[in-house]
């Protein structure tokens, strides 16, 4: 018996070799063909996953929104699911795109988006359904004032556009901001500069943290005091990086968020948090809530986040026995280059997914659409401190008249509410966005983590120096899947799982070496005889 092992391995590669081609990046995702016209003559149920806050004010307006909708178009039936966390309707998209359950429509981030396009075919690509002239932004055959494609603000617009397609409509939009106690400012012998600086903003929070005889903290005259205290601390490195002109990651992926600066950065936080001038909402809780009982000066939370800040904050956590009477500055969050100011642009986007039948997707993208409109737009920006995200609605009457009206209620028009939206009104031009990609979702949380575990870990009492950082920073990688070449330079971008090519390459090759080591059985069992 005699076998050629060079002929069997031959023909064993090359017929991997076209599985070569599939196994890099992310799936293509599929274009969608836009119908001609739209059926009205069949029925249509459409899901539509939303996130509201617990704010019953929220659910009304998405429930009005839905009504009129389907007053327009009775052959579209649109069920709502409302959730109170962005990351659980992620985990639920996740979940659902292996057993093909996804929702029709979804408010969701772009960093989620591009996890969720590691799936063949799941989101939709927008572009030839924003272009089509019938159906598309402002299109002739609509039932409703849709805006058009230059009336949604552009840099909302480009924040949804990645991977050469735009995968997502924005919602609504915000930044952070400080909410500063100015009368603990004041009483401690400070004046606010018009533009908050980090120098500052540590300073007088050290100053604050000085107690008298008894223990009790001399600004507030309570057992508690946290001066400083950050909401999202993802934000707070992404941002400190950002004013430093430092690396975080780039816009093919590569993550350089590992880096000496951070390192600096890792260790100012650290000598503050020592002392308990800084904390963080995932250790302490909510800003707001210390904010409004006078033991903390400086709360850092999304704009949209302002209706729980202030004395006289309409959705205050804290009872009225524990409220302190304050004045409340609304500025932009601390800067390094006061001149040169840069925030966060963020907020909700809405996303579509892919179904079998094309109608139904239509159907998806006029609803989506319709979220778009003014009343839409300006009645929920109205709940919190969000600004809409159209020209058109931002324009509107109805708009400019509700931003006119700042204090003259505590409710709708909560004076706190409405400084927070023209914060980012005022500071469109300074705002900008990270880069998306598969993996983009955990280099922001991993960003967050350093900040927390070097906060968590003086109050333990362990010394952040630089082997704490250099091993926080492996570790950290590793937590979050980064891929880090070394604890200096960065790493590449998380891909994700396999392509399923890729898993059939892996398998062949595997095949492959069973016939060779089948062979060399043969062969020495041949030999034997």
């Amino acid at each position: 018996m005699k076998l050629h092992t060079k002929p069997l391995l031959l023909l064993t590669l090359t017929a991997c070799l076209p599985l070569f081609a599939g196994c890099h990046g992310s799936k293509e995702q599929t274009s969608f063909s836009v119908p001609e016209a739209f059926d009205t003559s069949k029925d249509y149920e459409i899901t539509f996953w939303a996130k509201n806050d617990t704010n019953k004010t929220q659910t009304d307006i998405y429930k009005k929104a839905i009504s009129d909708f389907q007053e327009l178009y009775p052959n579209i039936t649109v069920n709502i699911r409302l959730y109170t966390d962005y990351g659980k309707i992620y985990n639920d998209v996740i979940t659902n795109i292996a057993t093909d359950t996804t929702p029709d429509v979804c408010i969701t981030y772009p960093d989620h988006i591009a996890t969720y396009l590691t799936g063949q075919g799941t989101v939709v690509p927008l572009d030839d359904l924003i272009a089509d002239q019938n159906y598309g932004l402002g299109g002739s055959e609509l039932t409703f004032d849709s805006p058009s494609s230059d009336e949604i603000i552009p840099k909302f617009l480009d924040e949804c556009s990645f991977d050469g397609h735009y995968y997502a409509l924005p919602f609504m939009r915000s930044t952070e901001a400080c909410y500063v106690n100015k009368t603990y400012v004041e009483a401690l012998g400070y004046t606010l500069p018009e533009t908050l600086t980090w120098d500052f903003v540590w300073e007088v929070s050290e100053a604050a943290m000085k107690k008298d005889s008894d223990g009790k903290f001399l600004i507030n005259g309570q057992d508690v005091m946290i001066p400083f205290i950050y909401k999202s601390t993802d934000n707070m490195m992404i941002q400190m990086l950002k004013q430093k002109g430092a690396g975080y990651s780039t816009s093919d992926g590569e993550i350089d968020l590992f880096n000496d600066t951070t390192k600096e950065l890792l260790n100012t936080i650290a000598a503050h948090a020592k002392t308990g001038a800084f904390s963080t909402f995932k250790i302490s809780s909510y800003p707001a809530n210390f904010l409004n009982a006078g033991q903390c000066i400086f709360a850092v939370d999304s704009t949209a986040g302002s209706t729980w800040m202030g004395t006289n904050a309409p959705l205050c956590d804290i009872s009225d026995s524990a409220l302190v009477d304050f004045d409340t500055e609304v500025m932009t969050i601390p800067q390094f280059d006061p001149d040169h100011p840069s925030m966060i642009s963020q907020g909700p986007s809405v996303c579509i997914f892919n179904k079998k039948d094309p109608q139904e997707v239509l159907a998806s993208w006029l609803f989506t659409q319709y979220l778009l409109t003014n009343d839409v737009q300006t009645a929920y920006s109205e709940t919190e401190g969000y600004v809409p995200v159209t020209s058109k609605a931002q324009n509107s009457d109805q708009y400019q008249d509700y931003l006119s009206k700042a204090g003259e209620d505590n409710n709708a028009h909560y004076n706190i509410k409405i400084q927070a939206s023209r914060l980012l009104l005022d500071n469109m031009a300074n705002t900008f966005i990270t880069p998306v990609f598969n993996g983009s979702a955990s280099l922001r949380d991993a960003a967050g983590q350093l900040i927390e575990t070097v906060t968590k870990s003086v109050r333990r009492k362990q010394e952040v120096n630089d082997d704490f950082i250099k091993k926080l920073y492996s570790d950290v990688s590793s937590l979050y899947h980064l891929d880090q070449a070394d604890s200096a330079s960065g790493g590449k971008k998380d891909l994700g799982p396999l392509p399923g090519t890729a898993m059939l390459l892996l398998g062949s090759l595997a095949a492959a070496w069973i016939l060779i080591l089948i062979y060399l059985l043969l062969r020495h069992f041949c030999k034997s005889k």
